[in-house]
């Protein structure tokens, strides 16, 4: 039993800018969707690799004893205490003040500490708040954290500007397909055959093109992320070595062009039938 041919397709040269088009479009949504679940993900690992982590600041001498006795009766709490000394400080300020011993008279005691639990950490942070200041590493690297989930925002935006793109695109390409083939419309409606079945014969057209299209996209986007993965991972600085993608995001990241498709098959059909009731 042969199948039956479709009553009329895209020109040629519609037909090779639709695939372009559409390959270039589920490129960048591709690529917009992959950076978001990179970020997300680096950020969400950046914030719990320092929720337990906080630093004490002594700003008055006679306060340190306090501090100190707090800390030690505390250590069921604590899983790890690093007091950073002068020589540790005087490092990582000499490039920025310069006083010799000078220098010592106005640098504070300091901590870092390592809690067990957050229930930990709020407990010692209301002992020792009267006497030092107690920054938690959450607080100090907020803007950090903060620049990841703009940027996420920013690639979401991309992404729906992509897809409104996609949809824009294959409603014009509906349109024009049917104007082109007015004359063959006609016929089809003398001889009773629904909008439904005109609708289909569109459907099948474009299911082809962003089939083909959604493949080479993925296939072009996917080298693409590795490339900016692995950048962001030789740099090694802060939030951009934590940047990556887990098995539940490639899976997403997979099912993204086939979701497309499926847009883009609805797009044609809604587009379509609204012609031919105003025809």
């Amino acid at each position: 039993m042969t199948k039956k041919p479709i009553v009329f397709s895209l020109v040629r040269d519609q037909s090779m800018f639709m695939t372009a088009i559409m390959s270039l479009l589920t490129f960048l949504a591709v690529l917009a969707f992959g950076i978001a679940l990179s970020i997300g993900t680096g950020v969400i690992r950046w914030n719990s690799q320092w929720d337990l982590f906080a630093t004490v600041q002594v700003m008055q001498t006679d306060n340190s004893a306090k501090v100190k006795n707090i800390i030690d009766e505390n250590t069921e709490k604590i899983a790890k205490v690093t007091e950073i000394t002068t020589e540790q400080m005087h490092d990582l300020l000499g490039p920025w003040i310069s006083g010799g011993s000078a220098l010592e008279n106005y640098l504070p005691k300091m901590y870092e500490l390592q809690f067990n639990t957050i229930d930990d950490l709020e407990y010692v942070e209301k002992q020792i708040s009267e006497y030092a200041r107690f920054l938690t590493h959450a607080q100090a690297l907020k803007s950090s954290t903060s620049a990841g989930w703009k940027m996420i925002l920013i690639s979401s935006f991309v992404l729906l500007l992509t897809l409104g793109a996609i949809g824009v695109c294959i409603s014009y390409i509906a349109r024009n397909t049917a104007l082109l083939h007015r004359r063959e419309l006609e016929i089809l409606n003398q001889i009773g055959a629904t909008d439904a079945y005109v609708a289909r014969q569109m459907q099948i057209i474009i299911a082809k093109i962003c089939v083909a299209a959604g493949a080479a996209g993925f296939a072009v986007a996917v080298p693409f992320l590795l490339l900016i993965l692995g950048a962001a991972h030789s740099a090694r600085v802060g939030l951009m070595a934590m940047l990556s993608i887990s098995g539940w995001g490639w899976f997403l990241l997979f099912l993204l062009p086939i979701l497309i498709i499926i847009f883009a098959i609805w797009i044609t059909k809604r587009t379509t039938i609204n012609i031919l009731k105003n025809s």
